[in-house]
């Protein structure tokens, strides 16, 4: 990238500004939206650019999504299925670490979605890629009065394109810290467990196991120690188990839709009544994480042409079921994945279980259940 030497230094001084100005409006949590919004904004002000939208990968969602906008709605990219391969322009900014001016075939370089929202004017697409890592891309435009991209211009947008991958890495960073400390928070609860917990039943077991007649005193020790470690058991789940279901921005029943028309090949469908079920409050994290793991199994370890979804509320219950075929014979029983472990700690966080396994031959089955509307 060439850079302009009498411009550089003044455009990295106004460029960190404006940063850290819009930055510092988005509350401490507020939402991913929001953060990439305000990166969205800072390129318009600094580039004099009319509109722009901020497309990322997202680890959740397990694809490439529109994160912030400015002067467009992002609903119209709300069900975006967007792909290096669809989107040419992208993956030329990115491989080639430029920015990337398209002033007339801009409807070749976007999928076929997008070209309503194109109008005449010129289309620019920035890396958004820091230490080689590629974290997206943002497309923006101006009207058709304004002139081309000037060399400098290029560069300011570039560098843009570097503050916003080392903004949305400080971002990630944070949210690493907080799984992290997650994740010392299970490390500390095992421990307590173990430590307490399994060392009293490991004594009365012990205790049982000796071929001798109990006396009373024996027994009253026994019952104590039971209650002791039922005691400890149930102080040890009242602290968090150190995963949550991230937030996704998106409802189960979208999400459903995203996979039928992004995965024709694996037949999704929804049972009956499911559409009608409704995901309780605070449960569309966990509902989906669940769902996006158990598809995700059925693709890496089985062949489906079907996978069906059931979804219903039942004696103070939120149920989920998950089943898919084209499971190959086994000798022995295949075992789950990390994933979808992971995802029966997070139901333990709501109070709930999942269950996985072979229903019948070739038919595999993730189910979630969560207590609902009880104490």
């Amino acid at each position: 990238m060439t850079i302009p030497a009498d411009s550089a230094p003044a455009v990295r001084v106004d460029a960190l500004e404006t940063f850290v100005e819009l930055l510092s409006r988005v509350e401490q949590r507020g939402s991913s939206d929001a953060f990439y919004s305000r990166l969205c904004e800072a390129t318009c002000r600094l580039a004099s650019m009319d509109r722009a939208v901020i497309f990322r990968y997202h680890s959740a969602r397990r694809g490439v999504v529109a994160a912030g906008a400015y002067g467009i709605e992002l609903e119209h990219f709300a069900e975006a299925n967007i792909t290096i391969g669809s989107a040419p322009i992208a993956r030329q900014a990115l491989v080639e670490d430029r920015v990337i001016e398209v002033p007339e075939e801009a409807e070749a370089q976007l999928p076929e979605r997008f070209h309503g929202l194109l109008r005449d004017a010129t289309l620019v697409c920035t890396p958004v890629a820091a230490g080689g890592q590629w974290m997206g891309v943002i497309l923006s435009d101006r009207g058709p009065a304004r002139q081309p991209l000037t060399e400098a211009e290029r560069y300011l947008l570039w560098g843009l394109g570097r503050i916003a991958a080392l903004a949305t890495n400080a971002r990630l960073a944070t949210e690493q810290q907080a799984r992290a400390r997650q994740l010392q928070e299970r490390i500390d609860l095992a421990r307590e467990i173990h430590e307490g917990v399994i060392q009293r039943l490991f004594g009365v077991t012990m205790a049982f196991a000796a071929d001798v007649e109990l006396s009373q005193e024996a027994r009253e020790r026994i019952t104590a120690e039971l209650q002791a470690a039922l005691l400890d058991l149930r102080r040890a789940l009242q602290r968090p188990l150190g995963r949550m279901a991230p937030e996704t921005h998106t409802t189960f029943l979208e999400e459903v839709h995203r996979l039928q028309r992004n995965h024709p090949e694996l037949g999704v469908v929804l049972a009956p009544g499911t559409e009608r079920a409704g995901v309780p409050h605070g449960l569309e994290p966990l509902t989906q994480s669940v769902l996006a793991e158990a598809v995700r199994n059925a693709i890496k370890h089985a062949q489906p042409t079907r996978v069906e979804i059931a979804a219903r509320q039942a004696e103070g219950a939120w149920m989920l079921e998950i089943t898919n075929d084209g499971v190959a014979h086994r000798p022995r029983p295949r075992p789950a994945g990390m994933g979808l472990r992971l995802a029966a700690i997070e139901a333990l966080q709501a109070g709930g279980l999942v269950d996985y396994g072979e229903r019948e031959p070739g038919v595999w089955r993730v189910r979630l259940a969560v207590p609902h509307d009880r104490p």
